[in-house]
């Protein structure tokens, strides 16, 4: 059996490297699509739900797949320093992958406003942490007139070297179930990753690149022979305190506990809203009461545990399951972005607190036989 050594080698012909570029990887990609059973017995849907469960990346979210990319040619182009706004997972992201390539990385974070899992990774891989009184389009905001000022390379979503590799999530759906499911459901926050999924989607069944709004005419990197026969219809879900596309501009102010997606002004706006209506598809919004009860519904059913904002794509589907907009016996995939890891705070706090017994067989055995 070949050994994996991640989406860039996987996917050569479809990107922007070339022979000579120094490929910086963790072994990304390559995660698990999982069939949900229990759970979409739970909900009443006589489909296919399946999950592509991107918390097993290396720093365990999707931002692997396009940290590989822009730290790679951030390298190919002579920059020794990187720089992030984030709400966590960027972060994450891109100080693992600063620290593989042997680079400085840079991270401006909102103060108090990031889950301490994420905080972590970033401390631990060596960057340079920059906590702001702000939020993350505060961040985004600085970090671009840094990088247009400095020798530095921004590896926000707003760079297209990031879609490039979070577009292959869609080439190995693909190659999982032999075509595009029905429909794709996603969270959106900067809403890059909605647009990622749809150019990959779109190289893969031979469309121009110009049918997912991203360049004009063949897409130069697409090789090979056409993967799928069709695309999926695109739906998109948002935090009720965090929906500028449910609000038709940016939101000043976004607030949810999903807090990889509590973002007021998305950077990939227009390609965001090409996606969905190129594809027949929507944006719609849950609370958070929603996301957290399917949060812990996902992980007490299937043994999956995705943070908050993972599991938005989820109860946005749940409700438009409910409100018949889900055609019967369809094929759906749920990218699930992140691993419940990087917030155990909020899922400690919306769970039972263990049970403090005394070491003895007999306190034990009589706790046991309340729940058999």
């Amino acid at each position: 059996m070949a050994h994996y050594q991640g989406l860039i080698h996987r996917y050569r012909n479809r990107l922007p490297v070339t022979e000579s570029t120094p490929v910086v990887s963790l072994n990304e990609g390559n995660t698990p699509l999982i069939e949900l059973r229990n759970f979409t017995q739970r909900i009443g849907f006589d489909g296919r739900l399946l999950v592509k469960f991107e918390g097993l990346n290396p720093t365990g979210s999707f931002k692997d797949r396009g940290m590989t990319m822009a730290v790679t040619k951030a390298l190919e182009g002579g920059s020794r320093a990187i720089i992030c706004a984030s709400t966590g997972n960027t972060s994450a992201a891109a100080a693992a992958y600063a620290a593989r390539a042997g680079i400085t990385s840079f991270v401006l974070i909102p103060d108090g406003k990031i889950a301490l899992g994420k905080l972590a990774q970033a401390m631990m891989h060596g960057a340079i942490v920059l906590q702001i009184q702000g939020n993350f389009d505060d961040g985004m905001r600085l970090v671009q007139e840094i990088a247009a000022e400095m020798p530095i390379a921004l590896v926000n979503s707003v760079n297209p070297y990031r879609l490039q590799g979070q577009k292959t999530i869609a080439f190995e759906i693909i190659e999982a179930l032999g075509d595009a499911p029905d429909y794709h459901v996603l969270p959106v926050g900067n809403a890059g990753n909605i647009s990622a999924h749809w150019m990959g989607y779109s190289e893969a069944v031979g469309q121009q690149t110009a049918a997912c709004g991203l360049c004009e005419g063949q897409c130069p990197y697409l090789g090979g022979p056409a993967m799928a026969t069709r695309r999926p219809v695109m739906l998109g879900y948002q935090a009720s305190g965090a929906a500028p596309f449910l609000r038709g501009g940016p939101v000043a102010e976004p607030e949810t506990v999903a807090t990889a997606i509590r973002i007021g002004n998305p950077m990939s706006w227009h390609l965001a809203w090409a996606a969905v209506r190129e594809s027949g598809g929507w944006f719609d919004e849950c609370g958070d009461a929603a996301i957290l009860e399917t949060q812990k519904l996902l992980a007490q059913t299937e043994g999956v545990f995705c943070e908050p904002s993972s599991a938005t794509s989820l109860a946005g589907f749940i409700q438009d399951l409910k409100r018949g907009k889900i055609r019967s016996g369809a094929t759906v995939v749920a990218t699930l972005t992140g691993h419940g890891l990087k917030d155990p705070d909020t899922a400690i706090a919306q769970s039972p607190q263990p049970h403090r017994v005394v070491a003895q067989r007999q306190a034990i055995t009589h706790l046991i036989q309340q729940y058999l």
